[in-house]
């Protein structure tokens, strides 16, 4: 049986580590926004190796509905209150999770 944990190690285990400033490893989470952890080769080739691994049917998932992502400048916080404006979804670990766990993607 699949659960929440599998896949999130799994994403965790396939796609590059991300690290602060000062070199601490941020660990993804359930509700992370994949788009701002990879590249969309990457997460590409990491869904590729999810639907080997966990048999599950993703022919309806359509990378174009959720890239391109706008990443916001590191320091806009600072100097605009508005945030960004996205105009795809984001695409969670736990949207994986879930679609592991129905067979098939349910996005």
């Amino acid at each position: 049986m699949v659960t929440d944990e599998n896949v999130l190690m799994f994403f965790r285990g396939q796609l590059p580590k991300v690290t602060t400033l000062w070199l601490k490893p941020v660990l993804l989470q359930p509700d992370d926004i994949l788009q701002e952890f990879s590249e969309v080769e990457d997460l590409a080739l990491v869904i590729d190796k999810y639907s080997t691994q966990f048999d599950i049917d993703v022919s309806e998932l359509n990378i174009e509905d959720y890239y391109p992502w706008e990443i916001p400048w590191f320091f806009r916080k600072w100097f605009i209150a508005s945030p960004v404006k996205q105009s795809k979804k984001p695409l969670t670990v736990r949207m994986f999770a879930e679609s592991a766990k129905a067979g098939r993607w349910l996005y």
